[in-house]
């Protein structure tokens, strides 16, 4: 049997196709296709008309693609852009009739928990507790959590596509906009702040997305690990972090393009993201950190295998 899970995300819809084997997949197909869905319109909670007719033409695109795969079962999920856009039904409404594929649009705690799941599902999370980021176009998750469950989680309206629209960062960004966002990242987040302090997660484990790319430019920059397809788990060394998270968040946006491992997908959102995990690190004094190429998608696919819910 062939399931396929499809993850509409705010930048990015991901595509993962699987042969179910008794109680466990095998990876068969994946793509994905960058959207921006939330261009010019994120924080006004709207999907504006080019973005709009982007995401309903890869999800016909994928479609396609699952035909010639003979998937027989389509499970899509919808998360910020859409769920926060006021037209966000619409577009699951338009989707539907273009191309048959009916979008579960979830909400944050929801998303949180399959981000968990997808981590679990991809490395020993041991006792921790871990504190598990996954930074979204339009939304960035936190999750405390160790190998048995997860003791807190909560969706922040901090994805780096929303970072970008709100704070429009010179091309570099300068000191004074880095503070200007460490502040607002402060004031967000100080929820969380109460969380870690009770908790006191023993690393970081960065969940796919501008964590994978961190991975890539250690390997393409600084002759680190490479990137293999069929691997889960990273662990990375915060000296070799920090040096490419000096490099994108100094560097122009011509510069980012010629960086190696950096994906153009991600050219524009880099630096937010490395601003993200810098404060990350140093407010919650984190000297480790893993990253999980499995996020979303896979949790999705773990919870309707177990649930048997094709």
């Amino acid at each position: 049997m062939r399931i396929a899970v499809i993850d509409c995300g705010t930048n990015t819809f991901n595509l993962l196709v699987v042969e179910l084997q008794n109680s466990s997949f095998k990876r068969i197909h994946t793509s994905k296709i960058p959207v921006k869905l939330g261009e010019g319109g994120i924080n006004t909670k709207v999907i504006l008309e080019i973005p709009f007719k982007r995401g309903v033409e890869a999800l016909i695109k994928f479609k396609n693609e699952l035909n010639k795969l003979s998937v027989q079962h389509i499970h899509a999920f919808a998360t910020s852009a859409i769920r926060d856009a006021e037209n966000g039904i619409h577009f699951k409404e338009k989707v539907f009739a273009e191309c048959g594929i009916n979008i579960n649009i979830i909400d944050g705690n929801k998303e949180a928990e399959l981000i968990y799941e997808g981590n679990k599902l991809a490395m020993d999370l041991g006792n921790g507790p871990s504190l598990i980021m996954d930074i979204g176009g339009g939304s960035t998750e936190f999750i405390i959590g160790n190998k048995e469950d997860i003791v807190w989680k909560k969706s922040y309206k901090l994805g780096a596509a929303r970072l970008l629209e709100k704070f429009k960062p010179s091309d570099p960004i300068t000191e004074n906009e880095i503070k200007e966002i460490n502040a607002y990242l402060d004031t967000e987040l100080k929820e969380l702040k109460q969380f870690v302090e009770q908790y006191n997660p023993v690393e970081l484990i960065g969940s796919s997305g501008a964590f994978d790319s961190v991975v890539e430019m250690i390997h393409g920059q600084l002759g680190g690990e490479k990137f293999e397809k069929e691997r889960t788990e990273y662990v990375v060394d915060l000296k070799n972090y920090n040096k490419i998270a000096g490099m994108v968040v100094r560097s122009t946006l011509a510069q980012r393009k010629i960086i190696k491992g950096l994906v153009e997908m991600r050219v524009d959102m880099m630096v937010v993201s490395c601003l993200l995990i810098n404060f990350t690190l140093q407010t919650f004094n984190l000297h480790k950190m893993r990253v999980s190429t499995y996020s979303l998608k896979e949790g999705a696919l773990h919870q309707i295998i177990e649930n048997k819910g094709f």
